[in-house]
């Protein structure tokens, strides 16, 4: 049983993990230990996620599905299938976590107020006047 929020437990039979060969640092096994992991998760079928939480997570995760709607994270980072498994384990829980959060509520559009209004249109004024005090020097004597 994998707990990702206090609502949300997946099933261990609901997450597939195969181990394949990985490129990349592993010294004298890295051409004969599986230690890269593939965790398989199918989003659509999972009876553990509620339906709000399944569409954002195959909005959030688009790149990452496939057409049937199965959920693919490939974890080859370390040397060892424990740590690769774990951490495609966590990368799976964060995905659902961000998922779990229900989107913010739309911004409701709002007017200045009248005060706020008067009190620009002054400051422009302001303005208008110190520029408009830079100008030339113009001398009347000559």
């Amino acid at each position: 049983m994998l707990d990702v929020t206090p609502d949300i437990s997946l099933n261990d039979s609901e997450v597939e993990l195969t181990f394949v060969r990985a490129s990349g640092p592993g010294g004298q096994n890295v051409n004969k230990v599986s230690s890269a992991v593939q965790l398989r998760f199918d989003v659509r079928g999972s009876p553990s996620l509620p339906a709000a939480v399944k569409h954002r997570l195959i909005a959030i995760a688009a790149g990452r599905m496939t057409n049937e709607g199965v959920l693919l994270i490939n974890a080859r980072q370390y040397r060892t299938q424990e740590r690769n498994r774990q951490d495609a384990i966590d990368r799976l829980a964060a995905l659902i976590r961000l998922a779990a959060e229900p989107p913010p509520p739309p911004r409701r559009k709002t007017k200045p107020s009248r005060a706020a209004r008067r009190r620009r249109r002054e400051n422009k004024k302001q303005q208008s006047q110190k520029k408009r005090l830079r100008g030339r020097v113009r001398s009347d004597d000559h």
